[in-house]
């Protein structure tokens, strides 16, 4: 797609979403600004999606990446610590 028809896609999606968001349908309007960001190459705010070419090789499933500064929680601790188990009495 070239950058012009991309361009010209962008402002019909924007005037729809504005209609849409007048109208006070929020969710057609939601999925028009996910499409817009879609077609700017904005992907990666939007979850589940991949941007085109990011998909891994030899799967259609796209590659999910946890949010930046996101840390994984720690382990807790083993509730059956002190547990006996059975035949242990």
């Amino acid at each position: 797609m070239s950058s012009r028809s991309n361009h010209a896609r962008l402002v019909a999606l924007e005037k729809q979403m504005n209609e849409a968001a007048a109208a006070f349908d929020f969710e057609r309007a939601a999925a028009l600004r996910d499409e817009m960001a879609r077609l700017r190459g904005e992907g990666e705010a939007i979850v589940g999606q991949a941007p085109p070419g990011q998909i891994g090789l030899g799967s259609n499933a796209p590659l999910r990446q946890p949010p930046k500064g996101w840390v994984k929680p720690k382990k807790p601790p083993s509730l059956t610590k002190n547990h006996k188990g059975r035949g242990e009495r």
